[in-house]
């Protein structure tokens, strides 16, 4: 299992935001279950990250997300995204004592070294997206299904929301994304209840679960959710969704639509149906809420696909976020098995 947590976003034009990105990212690492030493490297990465944004982008966001996994195991995956000069040889950027503006050039290694999960993508002129995810204590059991998400609240908002969670367990993997109906406390009360119904619900298909979820958040204000369930291998997904939470399957340049319809998860469903789709072997799913435009591609992000999911969320989230709603971008893809 996997789900959503506390989310802070930082926007870094100078010095100064340097700082204020660290502590705000050590004081929620610490209220997650970090230790000092797990707070220390928390530190080290959001400085590094955020300095790389003032140095070399001109300023951009340092997104800070908690994630629980399986046992209450939690992590904190920090995004650092710019739209500045970005680079050229990624690999030479990583060597210790590299700078292309005259500092120690230890920046990026240093955050790849303390990194769990560490990923990055840069293109000349287009800017840069920085992903690193660090863990309270020992990292979860790796899934079938690799999963990475942003997930921000409304501008000016504390809570988000949106929500998300994912559940493996007896061959088969299960992905929600929900939008509770408008911002703040109420929608995410009810974003975070649907979360609760996958977690609960998950031995049962997309479409039940969705009409469980639709009965339960009758006293909320209601939700667009979506439900994905994939099994290894199938090379099929089954997919159940109520109202604008958007779900595609990518795969080399080709885009399917998964179909999502009409009504709010608590007030309107006129029927709940589910679908069959080809997954390919390769493939990516993309599902988030309406804080996203939907114009957009992953043929802009060359080789993306085949990087953490994580690195592709941050860059949707970067390049397409409408800036006026909650937003959640969640992508994942099969692991091939060992041979």
């Amino acid at each position: 299992m996997m789900r959503s947590g506390e989310a802070r976003v930082f926007r870094v034009e100078e010095e100064s935001g340097v700082g204020e990105a660290r502590r705000a990212a050590v004081t929620l690492a610490r209220v997650s279950g970090f230790d000092e030493v797990g707070c220390g490297r928390v530190a080290i990465v959001v400085t590094e990250a955020a300095r790389n944004l003032v140095r070399h982008g001109g300023g951009g966001e340092v997104l800070v997300t908690c994630i629980v996994a399986e046992g209450g195991t939690t992590g904190l995956d920090i995004h650092a995204l710019d739209h500045g000069t970005g680079m050229g040889d990624l690999q030479q950027c990583l060597q210790d004592g590299y700078s292309s503006v005259g500092s120690a050039g230890e920046g990026l290694g240093a955050i790849a070294r303390l990194s769990a999960g560490f990923d990055l993508f840069s293109r000349p002129r287009q800017g840069t997206a920085l992903l690193s995810r660090l863990w309270a204590g020992e990292p979860p059991l790796r899934q079938a299904l690799e999963v990475g998400a942003v997930s921000v609240p409304y501008p000016g908002e504390m809570v988000r929301g949106d929500g998300w969670a994912v559940v493996a367990g007896e061959g088969r993997l299960l992905a929600m994304v929900a939008d509770g109906i408008g911002h703040g406390p109420q929608a995410a009360a009810a974003a975070r209840l649907a979360e609760g119904i996958l977690v609960g619900e998950w031995r049962r298909s997309p479409g039940e679960i969705l009409t469980a979820a639709h009965a339960a958040l009758r006293p909320t204000r209601g939700a667009a959710l979506a439900v994905t369930e994939v099994v290894p291998g199938r090379h099929r997904v089954r997919f159940a969704g109520l109202g604008n939470v958007t779900a595609r399957i990518e795969d080399r340049g080709q885009s399917r639509l998964l179909v999502s319809l009409p009504g709010t998860a608590g007030h309107e469903a006129r029927t709940v149906r589910e679908f069959e789709y080809p997954w390919p072997a390769h493939a990516l799913l993309v599902m988030h809420t309406d804080g996203l435009a939907t114009r957009w591609g992953l043929d802009q992000y060359p080789g993306v696909a085949t990087r953490l999911p994580g690195l592709a969320a941050g860059l949707l989230y970067r390049d397409h976020r409408r800036g006026k709603d909650d937003v959640t971008v969640l992508v994942a893809r099969e692991v091939e098995a060992p041979k």
